[in-house]
């Protein structure tokens, strides 16, 4: 056993085939109970939209210029692509099924090159079995699919610094212009990966390659700002800007001013009179943050801790069974807190931090403008969340392996003193 072992410790292929084998078993299970069910692929009011504008397209393919037909075009153009070619949407879900199982790749590669195998197989592992992608992957939504799309585009950036192969960068500048246009989350999560770009790449590189292709910038440049220029001069932007504020009044006025933790009422709500004046630039988003702000921070705190977990609201400390719940649902955080400050202590916080960036601007995206309260919008994160508990769980090893070690010093040592 131990020569097998030997021989293949070192096959990374392996490790990925039997992950790969778990996170299809997992999701592909869960696709055909729940196909077989009564009730069958469950369904909500965006899947619904998102059918119907799908469907819209194949008949008379009329791109709108309203927010969600930008923001949401690339993802309505590959729904529509997968209709028309499959026709029913049970063959659209499994396909959603198996491209999110097999991002298991994505994860494993991506922690190999970032920490080490052992961290690679538990968070691997831990994305296979997470109950809340294998259910998110059965939703016709965009979040599934978006989350599959920030796992290539990391893959590719992390690809691209390895070796500077041009083919990776082509391809991760496509999947980053993909992500523009796939959901609004998708602009804010790029904004934090090119943050992650600017801090580990040497400032000599970047201008080496403005330099080298200057004059192709400045006709890109060129092209963009006259694009740009004859859009607001024939009055095209005005659908786009209309359906911001529209889409903006009704985050402030819906979800601000009703102090909602999430997008729907809950018993933990906060709640306060808001002052509805407009007198800030005749600005109706700044005069509502400035004259309520210390509500909004407070809501802000309300969010920030919601987003660990619907189980914050739900501790129970007086009976056995309350502490034993408390600790199995605290113990992810935990297992965060120790990958991050291991990531810290050993110094690889820099090399690493693409993981933490992308948490970040999901979390940022959920606590100023969308929570779930079944942790939707928070689900593009979960697999770098797996990464870094990954960590903490690989550095747990570590420790009891080191106190052990450390027993067994002193018992041998003993031993020899007893018998000299």
């Amino acid at each position: 056993m131990n020569q097998i072992y030997q021989r293949y410790k070192g096959c990374e292929w392996l490790y990925i085939l039997v992950l790969l084998a778990i996170s299809l078993k997992k999701k592909l299970e869960y696709f055909f109970f729940i196909l077989n069910s009564e009730k069958g692929l469950p369904k909500s009011e965006d899947s619904q939209w998102y059918l119907n504008y799908a469907h819209s397209l194949l008949t008379d393919f009329k791109l709108g210029l309203h927010m969600n037909d930008l923001l949401y075009m690339g993802y309505n153009l590959i729904l529509a692509v997968l209709i028309g070619l499959f026709k029913e949407e049970q063959i659209v879900v499994f396909i959603q099924a198996v491209t999110t199982a097999s991002c298991v790749i994505l994860v494993y590669l991506i922690t190999l090159r970032l920490f080490n195998r052992i961290t690679a197989i538990v968070a691997s592992y831990f994305y296979a079995t997470s109950w809340h992608i294998t259910v998110w992957s059965m939703y016709i939504l965009s979040d599934s699919l978006f989350m599959n799309l920030v796992l290539l585009n990391v893959f590719l950036l992390l690809k691209t610094l390895e070796n500077n192969n041009k083919v990776m960068g082509s391809l991760f500048l496509a999947s980053s212009l993909l992500m523009l246009v796939f959901r609004p989350t998708g602009v804010l999560t790029l904004v934090f990966i090119f943050i992650y770009i600017v801090l580990n790449v040497k400032r000599e590189q970047p201008i080496h390659f403005l330099k080298r292709h200057r004059y192709k910038f400045v006709c890109a440049l060129l092209v963009v700002f006259t694009t740009l220029g004859f859009l607001v001069w024939a009055d095209k932007f005005n659908p786009l800007l209309t359906s911001l504020q529209y889409n903006a009044k009704l985050v402030l006025y819906n979800i601000y001013a009703k102090g909602w933790i999430y997008d729907n009422p809950s018993d933990h709500d906060y709640f306060y009179r808001p002052d509805y004046r407009i007198d800030m630039l005749g600005s109706l988003i700044l005069s509502f943050l400035i004259h309520n702000w210390e509500h909004v921070l407070v809501l802000y705190g309300r969010r920030a801790l919601a987003f660990i977990g619907w189980w914050v609201w739900k501790t129970d400390v007086q009976s056995v069974a309350g502490v034993i719940k408390l600790f199995r649902d605290i113990l992810p955080s935990l297992l965060f807190l120790l990958g991050t400050y291991a990531a810290i202590r050993n110094q690889i916080f820099r090399k690493t931090s693409i993981v933490w960036l992308v948490i970040a601007s999901i979390f940022l995206f959920c606590m100023v403008l969308f929570m779930d309260s079944m942790y939707r919008y928070k689900l593009p994160a979960l697999p770098f969340i797996c990464i870094i508990c990954g960590y903490g769980v690989e550095r747990w090893i570590g420790i009891i392996l080191y106190f052990f070690n450390k027993l067994e010093g002193k018992l041998l040592q003993w031993n020899r003193n007893k018998h000299s």
